[in-house]
């Protein structure tokens, strides 16, 4: 650790952990709850109520797909809904910088409206400042929201007893893994970065690639209505790659993808061959990987690709105890060992 908080610190991958882990956790992680901070799950629960905050500084404000206010609601409710949440209320932290244009922060505060809207998660509160020019790029977003137990979880989890002896979780949580569940990924990987990355660095990829940032709640309720789920999570910074790794490392349990199945366009995988980057350690916003009991991963899949957002969902690979870290079978036949990464290659994604 250095001396000084460097941008990689926030960056969703092993440098973001180590930081967390030996700053935040060393004086906050002494609370309790049903899933408190110790457990770094993507939301806490503490007497039935879950609850998220985040904090977006997207570069750009606007990308193709979205923008920085659809992605700030869309990202606090899918944190909620991970771990079994129902989402059922928001509240926005607006930080200004002074000289903000307000045809742009109408836009913004139009969008998360909208967003909200659709899935029926209001604002309730909020707070506003405005800071001396130049102490801030332009503005910055705080979300946070509100949940309770979605409606579908308890179902859910009495389908996962009557499969796994000895199953007596009450969410979604990343340490749920056991050797066998299968891992379901929602659909294509790698968009929202490769968008943000197309008009941050003015380059024309020849593609239409666009963010898929969009909140995933009916997608989560068919997966849930179905049963069988033992642990979701959105790969956001640091993507797939250090999703997996957190799930190996927190249910003790190694996992084995394979490259064939997993979903990446064309454009995205052809960028990536070009600037050198890994499609796995990619953020997404509008995605989920969903561990699922072997028993009815393929039934979870097909009501899954239902949703319009999960039509292109696949089984990407299973939890085993043949490996303790996380691995891919290429498409020739080899392996090769998946680690996390030390943060994301794309920085201020989200």
């Amino acid at each position: 650790m250095t001396d000084v908080v460097k941008m990689v610190h926030g960056a969703g991958g092993q440098a973001m952990q180590s930081f967390i882990k030996e700053y935040i956790l060393r004086h906050l992680g002494w609370g309790t709850g049903e899933i408190p901070l110790s457990s770094l799950d993507d939301s806490g629960a503490i007497d039935g109520v879950v609850l998220k905050s985040d904090s977006y500084t997207v570069k750009p404000l606007f990308f193709p797909g979205g923008d920085i206010g659809s992605l700030a609601v869309a990202g606090t409710i899918n944190d909620i809904l991970m771990i079994g949440g129902r989402p059922i209320a928001l509240a926005l932290g607006l930080i200004i910088e002074e000289g903000f244009p307000f045809s742009d922060l109408d836009r913004i505060l139009k969008s998360i409206s909208n967003t909200a809207m659709k899935v029926g998660v209001p604002v309730i509160t909020g707070d506003t400042k405005v800071v001396e020019k130049g102490a801030l790029e332009n503005l910055v977003l705080n979300m946070s929201g509100l949940g309770v137990r979605h409606p579908y979880l308890d179902h859910n989890l009495e389908v996962v007893k009557k499969y796994r002896d000895g199953f007596d979780e009450k969410w979604l949580l990343d340490s749920n893994i056991k050797p066998g569940d299968k891992i379901i990924i929602t659909g294509y990987i790698g968009d929202h970065a490769i968008a943000l990355l197309s008009v941050r660095e003015g380059v024309n990829f020849e593609a239409d690639i666009k963010s898929d940032a969009a909140p995933l709640n009916g997608l989560v309720e068919a997966a849930l209505k179905m049963g069988g789920v033992v642990a979701m999570k959105d790969p956001t910074r640091g993507g797939l790659a250090n999703l997996l790794n957190e799930w190996s490392e927190k249910s003790g349990v190694g996992i084995k993808i394979y490259e064939e199945c997993i979903p990446i366009r064309d454009s995205v995988r052809n960028v990536c061959e070009y600037l050198g980057l890994d499609p796995l350690e990619l953020g997404n916003e509008g995605k989920a990987a969903i561990a699922v009991i072997p028993e009815l991963a393929d039934k979870v899949l097909e009501a899954i690709r239902q949703n319009p957002l999960g039509k292109d969902a696949e089984i990407i690979g299973e939890a085993t105890d043949e490996y303790d870290f996380v691995i891919m079978e290429t498409v020739i036949g080899g392996l090769r060992a998946v680690p996390p990464p030390i943060g994301d290659p794309i920085p201020r994604i989200c």
